[in-house]
């Protein structure tokens, strides 16, 4: 008489999915619930948070949804990639001034690059002899004329020496109309452009080879990096925010059935949590003005007779919670 073959034991990371879990998550949410007792091959399920239990029925799990899953997952690493680029930074300037004491070799694998011209024409160099590809990380919601025709010319001496470009931009900056103007003068199949929500510092790299940082806060000052190895971490670092960004053809991810838009949604955000406008306006790359022009459109929304008001709606509403479920469909930039 013939037994139940045992089950292969449950190892994998604490942050990985195996296939039995993958399998059992999808029928649940095919099904829309699942037996408790079918846990027993995939325990990483409720390890994840990815189902919970019916309130009215104990024997039964209740898949929860992956946006949600998803936003709730992504938000240590989110928090992770910002302390690890704030400690490049800090290391950068603190050891890079040294690097001439210790080597007198002009092909130093950290430069301190002193004042705008001279950015901008190591960076001239870097981009004459990129060939592969170029990645670049910028602030802000908007960008100077001056500055968007010198990337312009950049970006058209990297293509023309076959190299693509990679571009991370703020959310903001999808209404840029400079932003825009620049975009539809690189060639598409050269160029891919996603945003973020995230602060991002300036960050360039040249075909994983040289990469350049601020040194200053004001950005007067700048690194150029070429120790492989430190270029190579940074590369990482940029990966991991590219896969995280949302492609810019892509409409912005928003609370469903609120009437606000991805980056009003992302100011109540920072508002729910604690920050002042100043400290809101900084991190989404946005003057002051605009930040409370975004505010005061809140407020209207929700019929807030206060700034305290708004914040108790903002929790009422959803609108400033993480955990939101799929985005609403809504028109991409310049459509």
């Amino acid at each position: 008489m013939g037994t139940e073959p045992a089950q292969p034991p449950h190892r994998h990371g604490p942050r990985e999915l195996c296939a039995p879990g993958l399998e059992l998550y999808e029928r649940a949410l095919r099904q829309g619930k699942i037996a408790r007792g079918d846990l027993v091959t995939a325990p990483c399920l409720i390890d994840m948070a990815l189902v919970q239990a019916d309130p009215w029925d104990e024997d039964r799990m209740l898949p929860v949804p992956p946006s949600a899953a998803l936003a709730r997952l992504l938000q240590p690493l989110t928090r992770e990639i910002d302390e690890r680029i704030e400690l490049t930074l800090t290391l950068a300037r603190s050891l890079a001034p040294m690097a001439g004491i210790a080597d007198g070799d002009p092909h130093l694998a950290i430069t301190m690059l002193e004042g705008p011209e001279a950015i901008r024409e190591a960076i001239r160099e870097a981009t004459a002899q990129a060939t592969t590809e170029v990645l670049t990380a910028q602030p802000g919601s908007d960008r100077p004329h001056a500055t968007l025709r010198t990337a312009l010319d950049n970006a058209r001496i990297a293509i023309a020496q076959g190299a693509r470009l990679r571009h991370i931009y703020q959310h903001p900056a999808r209404y840029s109309t400079q932003v825009r103007d620049y975009l539809h003068l690189v060639p598409a199949e050269s160029l891919q452009v996603r945003t973020t929500e995230l602060t991002v510092e300036r960050l360039l790299i040249f075909d994983r080879t040289a990469a350049f940082i601020p040194a200053t806060t004001d950005r007067s000052s700048a690194l150029h990096i070429r120790h492989p190895a430190l270029v190579a971490y940074l590369a990482q670092v940029y990966e991991v925010l590219w896969a995280q960004a949302t492609p810019y053809t892509d409409q912005l991810p928003i609370t469903p059935g609120a009437p606000v838009t991805a980056v009003q949604q992302s100011v109540a955000r920072l508002l729910a949590e604690g920050h002042v406008d100043d400290v809101v306006a900084r991190k989404l790359g946005i003057s002051v003005r605009t930040c409370r022009s975004h505010i005061s459109k809140l407020m209207q929304t929700l019929g807030a007779h206060s700034r305290t008001h708004l914040g108790v709606l903002l929790v009422r509403s959803g609108i400033a919670d993480t955990e939101a479920g799929p985005p609403t469909p809504r028109p991409a930039p310049g459509a």
